[in-house]
């Protein structure tokens, strides 16, 4: 049972018990900078001037990836890897739900807020995929083991969203953040995701 880098962040990010996610605004931009980083190693997206390019139109067969290359190709005008985090957030966010779901590693519990609004949860299922995960960033991050090629976009969007404590709850926060600088110099997923959560915060300080 494979997981998207998205639902991945997903796993990291949802508390296991309640089912709420940690630092909601960060891992819904960190599940969108993860799902275009999944299309790049697969060779269907690439940068070009600065640019997100469509290499390889073809599906993959992955819902939730299959919608952001089909969103991405259908745009005449290139954008910016961080106006696409922006763009992605919502919907790759819900895919990524959805597929935990469908994987039964997560499930839906609903609540009424203040009696009155309904909200949905998604406690922890099935908690042996993400145990396996933390274990095999946690020899990556903690241990210094070289990282493979889908850890080292996972924990670049992790860096780039400062998702650390959520990943490595337990673990010293500075010493994550120094071993996850190096790790992620030069991947421009974590750019992306930093600069559209900047963006953000800017246009929000501007609004109020």
């Amino acid at each position: 049972m494979k997981t998207t880098l998205g639902e991945e962040i997903m796993l990291l990010a949802l508390d296991d018990e309640t089912g709420v996610v940690q630092e909601r605004t960060r891992a819904d931009h960190a599940v969108a900078a993860a799902t275009l980083a999944e299309l790049a190693l697969a060779g269907r997206i690439g940068i070009a001037d600065g640019k997100v390019a469509v290499h390889d139109r073809s599906p993959m067969n992955v819902p939730a990836l299959d919608t952001a290359l089909e969103a991405i190709a259908a745009r005449e005008k290139p954008a910016e890897p961080y106006a696409w985090v922006s763009r992605l957030a919502g919907t790759a966010v819900a895919d990524a739900r959805r597929g935990l779901l469908d994987k039964g590693l997560v499930r839906e519990v609903r609540k009424k807020r203040w009696g009155v609004f309904s909200v949905s949860r998604y406690p922890e299922a099935d908690g042996a995929p993400e145990a396996a995960l933390r274990a095999g960033l946690a020899r990556v991050v903690l241990d210094g083991t070289d990282p493979d090629e889908r850890q080292s976009a996972l924990l670049a969007v992790v860096h780039g969203a400062g998702l650390h404590k959520a990943a490595f709850a337990e673990a010293d926060q500075r010493a994550v953040a120094r071993r996850m600088e190096l790790l992620s110099q030069g991947n421009w997923a974590a750019v992306a995701v930093r600069k559209a959560l900047e963006n953000l915060q800017i246009a929000f300080i501007a609004s109020t």
